[in-house]
């Protein structure tokens, strides 16, 4: 390793990155798909679902790849290979023969496992990187990278939208690999997390790496806390096993944990960010490929409320804000409908309330998931756990994106959107019955009052 010192605020930055791509080709797709549903004469909802949600359908598989390969192979070397794929899906996928939907959704595959690599690898490699006093801001740097990178996919779709069609599309997809060739480089600079270097008895190397993120005084100590957390790891790999998630003291957790990630995906914000559009243009007449606009008030708001929930992620506890949030989303979906009963409505109501639905999302659901997640799980089954919770994650947003336009296809959206409502209010519900408080809380006590709510 060079001797050179490294800046902390490059390390962050770059090992944050990997945010960015995640967002772009979550994004993406939202001004692509009218023009390539234009350019190859796509009618129904099926092609067009299948094409959307390809990308979530390799995520699934990539995170849990990932997760596995960065135990064997190290975090770094892991986010410069996923740089790779970024950059070969997106320049494959934007070369795409005209009607060429077998292929396209492959190539969407492919960026989706670079996707859910990096949904994996970005949060491990950050908070291994984070002094524990500044985890909670630093791991809001990810959210705010991703919103970042769906912002930029939704101005480039808008800066695009002039281009014939068949080359914008095209371009909207090939750009994703200019951030990934950005990460690439930056990455290779970026060092290698001390947590790992000690697992793999590189103490020298893991010792230079903290004297560039800790000051002189905290190095000592932090390396004891990280040889004896590895020790307890290892020998928890070797006594539980996936059967042990569902043992009497882990339950209670593991259901809260993971099922709060499945509920973030199927209360449909994916809906709106790959079909908002499509959406404006069901809800006014308004072609889709002239509604680019939308997307980008989206984007800003999600980046918005990206930067409150960082000033804001201490002061409140974690239940409340996902209670708050849960119910003015639920509310913002099913008050269109119940209005529509009663009155003629400008059919733009339902684009401002899936802005209402956006906002409240950006800083409750989108980023207190994870950070649940993070807290929530016993040390000795968080490996598994979290793995499971991160693929049930992607399995919904993969079922949400490809049900949607057969869904819309099927009845009004007002219908649709009141479905996501309810599911939203039952997801308060199960937070306010199922899930504990961890903010404030170590996570020994949170294990313990797991403990004590599967004995009861």
């Amino acid at each position: 390793m060079s001797e050179k010192k490294i800046s902390s605020k490059f390390i962050y930055f770059f090992g944050a990155f990997g945010g960015i791509l995640f967002g772009y080709d979550i994004g993406v797709m939202t001004g692509a798909l009218p023009f390539l549903q234009s350019d190859w004469n796509l009618s129904g909802g099926g092609v067009t679902g299948w094409i959307t949600s390809s990308l979530m359908l390799g995520a699934i598989f990539g995170g849990a790849i990932a997760g596995q390969l960065s135990d064997r192979l190290g975090r770094r070397k892991m986010v410069l290979y996923s740089a790779i794929l970024f950059m070969i899906g997106s320049v494959l996928a934007g070369v795409s023969p005209h009607n060429a939907v077998g292929y396209l959704i492959f190539t969407r595959v492919i960026l989706g496992i670079a996707v859910g690599a990096a949904s994996a690898l970005v949060p491990a490699y950050m908070s291994e990187m984070s002094p524990a006093d500044r985890r909670g801001s630093l791991s809001g740097i990810n959210q705010l990278m991703i919103v970042s990178g769906m912002l930029i996919s939704y101005i480039m779709d808008f800066l695009l939208k002039g281009l014939p069609e068949h080359l914008a599309w095209r371009l909207m997809l090939a750009l994703a690999a200019v951030p990934a060739l950005i990460l690439f480089l930056g990455v290779l600079r970026l060092p290698e997390s001390p947590r790992f270097l000690i697992k793999t008895g590189k103490t020298d190397e893991a010792r230079q790496v903290l004297s560039w993120i800790r000051k002189p005084e905290e190095i000592d100590a932090e390396m004891a806390a990280i040889t004896e957390t590895a020790e307890v790891e290892q020998k928890a790999e070797k006594s539980t096993t996936w059967g042990s998630l569902l043992e009497g003291r882990y339950r209670y957790l593991v259901i809260a944990g993971v099922t709060v990630a499945f509920f973030q995906q199927f209360m449909g914000a994916n809906a709106i960010f790959y079909y908002i559009p499509l959406i404006v243009e069901n809800a006014t007449g308004q072609a889709a490929a002239d509604a680019l606009l939308w997307p980008v008030v989206n984007g800003v708001i999600l980046v918005l409320g990206a930067l409150f929930y960082m000033a804001i992620a201490e002061k409140f506890n974690r239940r409340h804000l996902l209670i708050l949030g849960g119910t003015v989303m639920g509310l913002s979906f099913i008050l269109p409908t119940i209005i529509n009963m009663f009155m003629d409505t400008n059919p733009m109501m339902i684009v401002v309330f899936l802005c209402i639905f956006v906002a409240f999302y950006a800083f409750t659901w989108a980023p207190l998931t994870w950070v649940l997640v993070g807290e929530i799980f016993p040390l000795a089954i968080r490996g598994r756990a979290s793995g499971l919770a991160s693929s049930m994650n992607w399995v919904g947003s993969f079922i949400v994106a490809l049900v949607f336009p057969i869904m819309t296809a099927a009845m009004s959206q007002e219908a649709v959107f009141a479905i996501f409502g309810v599911i939203c209010l039952a997801a308060v519900l199960f937070i306010m019955l199922r899930v504990p408080e961890t903010r404030g809380h170590s996570l020994e006590e949170i294990e313990k009052l797991g403990a004590e709510k599967n004995a009861k």
